[in-house]
């Protein structure tokens, strides 16, 4: 590519994704930049698309495949996507007409349908046109309607505000296990993937991050956890500005298709490192000590699914020997 791409697509594989889901992302029109990053000592496809970019990280794991996927990005935004999700083909002029509205903006909230990895049909329903940006309203949390994005009533572009990172710490957190967080509840969000945002700050958030990440002199990946909400609330701490409008939600219809598989089949992922990670570089906020706090009380869950999971694959292993 010889142009610097407006758009960078980043995507942590094994390899193992499908053709038809390749076919779908060489698709998205325009100079993007698709970047696929494996991990050591797969067999790696050939790719004729000159806008392809193939990455090998120094080993396996979600956390430092995407890490050297989005600090080699030379698009000015960037996106993470999955190798099992969807991102509509207009999704370039997009995002062009987007940012040139809101060149002040950093991060641009996309539309996701969430799809049963089953559901083919609706998987590869033709997408439909993607949404004039330059005539949708803005519209903004209000008291009369506080709540727009989980009522799902508004039709232009929502405002997102940063996370409110500076609410209290709720010791309730401590001593009522079972309480459920509320406190991410609202039109901001947490996690990374599936947005579109400024490269520049993603990859001073990046570099910040590896340093926190250094243990004795050395750069330590702890398998099986994500890069996903450590990264989106990590930008949001490191560009933190009380009330900022960040960006924008588009409406309906979708721009991203999330396949959703049985939790069975998903990989058991400990996330408290990456909640850690976030306390240890700005433990002033509340926000994350709440999260820290109630992912501690997950953790016996957590082990027990994964437990099950080892468990139920033992036996599939057992009847197909017999």
């Amino acid at each position: 590519m010889n142009n610097k791409p407006f758009l960078t697509i980043v995507t942590a594989t094994r390899g193992n994704y499908s053709d038809y889901w390749l076919k779908q992302l060489l698709k998205i029109k325009g100079e993007i930049q698709f970047i696929l990053v494996y991990p050591p000592d797969v067999n790696i496809k050939d790719i004729d698309d000159p806008r392809v970019s193939i990455l090998i990280s120094p080993y396996q794991g979600e956390v430092i495949q995407r890490f050297t996927g989005l600090i080699n990005a030379d698009g000015e935004y960037v996106m993470a996507l999955d190798d099992d999700d969807f991102a509509h083909p207009d999704i370039l002029e997009l995002c062009q007409k987007y940012f040139q509205r809101f060149p002040t903006s950093w991060v641009l909230r996309l539309k996701i349908k969430n799809i049963n990895n089953y559901d083919t049909a609706r998987i590869q329903q033709a997408w439909e046109p993607i949404p004039n940006i330059e005539k949708l309203a803005v519209d903004q949390k209000t008291p009369e309607n506080p709540f727009p994005y989980q009522q799902g009533n508004y039709q232009g572009l929502l405002e997102v505000p940063i996370a409110p990172l500076d609410k209290a710490f709720d010791i309730r957190h401590l001593i009522l296990p079972w309480k459920q967080r509320t406190d991410q509840n609202g039109i901001h969000f947490e996690n990374f993937n599936n947005r579109i945002w400024q490269t520049k700050r993603v990859k001073a958030a990046l570099y910040e991050l590896s340093q926190a990440m250094k243990i004795i002199g050395a750069l330590k990946w702890v398998p099986s956890w994500s890069l996903d909400r450590l990264l989106g609330l990590f930008l949001q701490a490191k560009f933190y500005q009380k009330d900022a409008i960040i960006g924008h939600a588009l409406p309906k219809s979708e721009q991203i298709r999330y396949i959703v598989k049985d939790s069975a089949l998903k990989e058991t992922r400990l996330y408290l490192m990456a909640e850690i990670m976030l306390v240890k570089c700005y433990p002033q906020y509340g926000y994350l000590w709440n999260l820290i706090i109630w992912q501690v009380y997950t953790i016996p869950r957590i082990f027990a699914k994964s437990l099950k999971l080892k468990l139920s694959r033992w036996k599939q292993l057992q009847l197909k020997q017999n």
